[in-house]
């Protein structure tokens, strides 16, 4: 037997690049064995003539088969809701004066460290199971909401042993300069996340990267560059929240540190864009939060393109500026808020989304030798994917059973 599974009568998008528009094969087979991708082609290449009464070998009807979906950017694990705040930002209070207040990021925290570790992989799986549900099979999630060293270590057990509960793979992240407490000096507050913080997560191997929000009302590039200093060090990769509210130089910054991602992005100049495009970073587009905070600067998706730097696209799935648990509503947005076309789009939630997270090599794209993670859809063209406002589901997901890296 050379496959355990294999689909036949498919369309597959394997979205590998320099293969037209979707990396699209009509007519095609799928299969896996030993949970690797060990075909992906035309029917009329099998090595062998399918046996379709074997129960290992499924007709896939015309069907689609894309890369399962990932999700590069969320914020999962978290306490409570943020809806008063909405109400206020309705009433005509900015996000930035809403934290200047107290509330914003600080009332998740208050709530998250108030709940055990029990109630946050209840809550978390709850939200694994809806993004599951629409295909998706990779997610990251970041710490953030703790901003002491038992709380943020805590946050990270709590995503690992949701996704080993869940079944999806789990990429975590240490965002170790989310927002300023108080009764701390700033100095005070980054030598410690810096220090004993960073020191316990990178041991306890806890997140594969880490991560800051570099930001007038959250911390300096400056502090942002410390940290960054401080993690490669120790071995760790690195994201930023990067130009979100203003032009703070974000995106340069986490080029000269070859980061993985820059996020957001909305106020990035084109010498930021240049420096993304040399240091291979992906610029990751977050849609939902443009969309919830009624944001009117648009990140400049001309120039990226021009550029040619890979674009992400993720839910930001947070309490506070992105409260969206469904990636496909969200790639609906990224097409109609920033213009995007349905292929980018797709390439955003699949192969640049992995090199986001710096698994390329692993999954993104329907290629031989690849993890055998995939999603089978029932629809016409691989653009209504983009094209329904949320509400698709696949037929089937094949998720990596176990997250541990």
């Amino acid at each position: 037997m050379k496959w355990d599974h294999l689909w036949i009568n498919a369309r597959l998008a394997t979205m590998a690049e320099g293969k037209g528009a979707y990396g699209a094969i009509e007519n095609a087979a799928f299969g896996g064995k030993d949970g690797r991708i060990v075909f992906a082609g035309p029917m009329t290449e099998l090595p062998d003539k399918p046996d379709v009464l074997s129960g290992r070998v499924i007709d896939a009807n015309n069907d689609w088969i894309t890369p399962g979906l990932i999700d590069c950017h969320t914020h999962l694990v978290f306490a409570g809701n943020r809806a008063s705040e909405f109400e206020q930002r309705l009433k005509g209070k900015s996000y930035e004066e809403i934290a200047k207040d107290g509330g914003g990021i600080m009332s998740t925290v208050r709530a998250t460290k108030a709940a055990s570790e029990g109630e946050l992989i209840e809550k978390c799986l709850s939200r694994l199971a809806t993004l599951g549900a629409e295909g998706v099979t990779t997610v990251e999630i970041k710490s953030g909401y703790g901003l002491d060293l038992e709380t943020e270590l805590r946050m990270l057990r709590v995503a690992k042993e949701a996704g080993r509960q869940d079944g999806l793979r789990v990429v975590t992240t240490y965002l170790g300069l989310h927002a300023l407490p108080a009764g701390l000096k700033r100095d005070e507050y980054v030598s410690m996340m810096c220090g004993p913080v960073l020191e316990a997560v990178a041991t306890q191997k806890l997140a594969e990267t880490v991560d800051a929000f570099c930001e007038g009302i959250a911390f300096t590039p400056l502090e942002t560059e410390r940290f960054f200093q401080a993690a490669t060090k120790r071995g760790l990769k690195v994201k930023l929240h990067a130009d979100q509210l203003s032009d703070t130089h974000g995106a340069a910054l986490a080029a000269k540190y070859k980061a993985l991602s820059a996020d957001h992005l909305e106020y990035t100049n084109e010498a930021g864009v240049a420096a993304l495009a040399s240091s291979g970073t992906v610029a990751v587009l977050l849609p939902g939060a443009y969309f919830f905070l009624r944001e009117t600067k648009l990140p400049p998706i001309e120039a990226i393109r021009r550029y040619n730097v890979p674009i992400a696209i993720a839910t930001d799935c947070n309490p506070g500026s992105s409260p969206v648990v469904s990636l496909l509503a969200t790639m609906s947005m990224a097409c109609t808020l920033f213009r995007l076309t349905p292929q980018e789009v797709l390439a955003g939630v699949t192969r640049n989304a992995a090199r986001a997270l710096g698994l390329q090599q692993e999954i993104g794209t329907l290629e031989v030798g690849k993890s055998f993670e995939y999603a089978v859809w029932s629809i016409d063209h691989p653009a209504e994917l983009c094209y329904w406002l949320g509400g698709l589901r696949p037929n089937f997901a094949c998720a990596r059973q176990t997250t541990e890296q």
